[in-house]
C-alpha cells in the first residue's frame, strides 16, 4: 500500500485541502461539511461500479481523494457496485452500457478488490470494503418499489442530467431503476456504518442528491454528497483517453512505461491541474512547477509523470519508465522499458515485411488505413530516418545490432528486436 509521507497539522481541514487542489465542485451543505470534517471522524462513501477488468485514471482520481480523507483521520467506504453495474449507469452516456454477464462482473469485481488495496489501508478498521450485491441482489422488487420508489419523483428524475441526455435516443426503464439503487446504496451504509457522505465525479450529482434525500425520507437524518471536477484538459476534453482506449491502472493493459510517458506528454496548460490532483506535491511546488515556460515546463511534465507512476506501478517501475523515456529522448538511460516485441529474424529475411503491416501487427498504428496516413504526413520513422515509402519493405539488413525502433510523431516508440 502506498504511503503518504508529509507531516499533517491536526488544524487544517481537509475540506480546505480538497478545495485548495482543485478537486471539489458540487457541495449539498458546504458550510456544514466544513464543519462536519473538521470536528468528528467521518465515514464516506465513494462507488466503483466493476464494468471493466481494471480500474482507470479517472477512478485514480477518486482513490487519491480516499488517501487525502484517510490521512486526515476519516474513513473510507470502498464501494464496490457489483449490484449496480447488473443495469449500468446512464450518466454521462448518450447509449445504454453493454449487458456484462453476472461472472465476468464478479471477475472484475476481485480484480478492483486487489487495486484498491495498493492505495487504501483497511486494517483496524481504518477503511471499509463493501459491495452492493450483498443487499441489491437479494432484493425483492415489489417491496423494493413500495418502500423504496414511492420516495422518488418521476417528473424530478427526468429533469436530472443523468436522463436528460438519454431521453431523445432513449433511455431504458433498466436503466430507470439505476438512480434508485444508487439511493439505496447510500441508505443501506447510512444504516450499517453510520455512513454520512457520499462523494463522486459531477456526473453523479443527480444520483448523490437522490441519496441524500432518501435517508432524509426514510431515517429523518441529514446526509451530506460532494462531487468533484472530472479530470479534464484545459479543453474541456476527458482526460485519461489514448491511442489504445483508456489509460488502465493495470501494468497488464498499460504498461508502466505507456503510463508514463503520457503523463509526460501532456498539454502545457495541463500541467498545474494534473499535478495538484493527481500527486501529493505540495502546493508550493505545484504552483512552481508548473509556472516555468517553454522548454523548462519539460522539468515539471518528467516530475508529473515520475510521481504518479510511482503512485500507481511504484517506484522502481517509475524508474524504469523514466530511464527508459530519458534513452529515447536525451540518449541517456536504459531502453530496456521501451515496448518492445520481439519476432523471428526469418521473417525479415528475402523480400522483409511492409512497412504498414508491421507498424500495424506490432499496434503502433490502429489500423493499416491510419498507417498509410502517418507515412504520408511523414510522421514515421525508422532508426531516425524518416519514412516516406508507403511500400517499403522491412528487411533484415535494415536492423542495427538486431533492432529496429519505430517512432510515430514525436512521442511514441515501439522496439522490434530479432530472436
Amino acid at each position: 500500500m502506498y504511503e503518504i509521507s508529509d507531516n499533517v497539522s491536526k488544524h487544517i481541514n481537509v475540506y480546505d485541502v480538497l478545495k485548495e487542489r482543485g478537486f471539489i465542485k458540487q457541495t449539498t451543505h458546504e458550510e456544514e461539511i466544513r464543519e462536519l470534517l473538521s470536528k468528528e471522524k467521518v465515514t464516506f462513501y465513494i462507488g466503483f461500479d466493476p464494468t471493466a477488468d481494471s480500474l482507470h485514471v479517472g477512478h485514480f482520481m477518486q482513490i487519491i481523494i480516499m488517501m487525502y480523507m484517510q490521512k486526515f483521520g476519516h474513513i473510507p467506504i470502498v464501494l464496490i457496485g457489483s449490484g449496480t453495474a447488473m443495469v449500468g449507469d446512464p450518466s454521462g452516456r448518450t447509449d445504454m452500457r453493454q449487458m456484462m454477464t453476472k461472472e465476468t462482473i464478479m471477475q472484475n469485481s476481485e480484480k478492483f478488490k486487489r487495486t484498491f488495496g495498493r492505495f487504501i489501508d483497511f486494517e483496524g478498521g481504518k477503511a471499509i470494503l463493501e459491495n452492493n450485491a450483498n443487499w441489491l441482489l437479494d432484493l425483492n422488487y415489489v417491496d423494493f418499489i413500495r418502500d423504496i420508489g414511492r420516495h422518488f419523483s418521476v417528473n424530478r428524475m427526468l429533469a436530472a442530467e443523468c436522463f436528460k441526455q438519454r431521453l431523445e435516443t432513449g433511455l431504458s426503464f433498466l436503466e430507470f431503476n439505476y438512480m434508485l439503487m444508487q439511493g439505496y446504496d447510500f441508505l443501506e451504509l447510512y444504516r450499517r456504518y453510520n455512513c454520512k457522505m457520499q462523494f463522486g465525479g459531477d456526473d453523479q450529482w443527480s444520483n448523490i442528491l437522490a441519496g441524500v434525500d432518501l435517508v432524509r425520507r426514510k431515517e429523518q437524518q441529514q446526509v451530506y454528497g460532494m462531487t468533484f471536477a472530472l479530470l479534464t484538459t484545459s479543453e474541456g476534453k476527458k482526460m485519461g483517453k489514448t491511442q489504445k482506449g483508456a489509460l488502465w491502472l493495470d501494468a497488464d493493459k498499460t504498461s508502466p512505461y505507456e503510463f508514463y510517458q503520457y503523463w509526460r506528454n501532456v498539454e502545457d496548460a495541463d500541467v498545474r491541474t494534473c499535478l495538484s490532483m493527481l500527486t501529493f506535491l505540495p502546493m508550493e511546488e505545484v504552483e512552481e512547477l508548473s509556472s516555468l515556460k517553454d522548454a523548462e515546463i519539460n522539468r515539471a511534465k518528467e516530475i508529473l509523470a515520475y510521481e504518479v507512476t510511482k503512485l500507481v506501478h511504484g517506484e522502481e517501475e517509475a524508474k524504469k519508465a523514466q530511464d527508459a523515456a530519458r534513452a529515447l529522448f536525451a540518449g541517456k538511460g536504459s531502453m530496456d522499458d521501451v515496448p518492445k516485441t520481439v519476432m523471428p529474424a526469418e521473417k525479415f529475411e528475402g523480400e522483409g515485411v511492409g512497412i504498414v503491416t508491421l507498424i500495424a501487427e506490432v499496434k503502433l498504428v490502429p489500423s493499416k488505413g491510419e498507417g498509410f496516413r502517418t507515412i504520408e504526413q511523414g510522421g514515421l520513422s525508422i532508426n531516425g530516418q524518416r519514412v516516406t515509402d508507403k511500400n517499403l519493405m522491412v528487411t533484415k539488413d535494415m536492423f542495427e545490432d538486431g533492432k529496429l525502433l519505430l517512432k510515430r510523431g514525436k512521442k511514441t516508440f515501439h522496439l522490434i528486436e530479432l530472436e
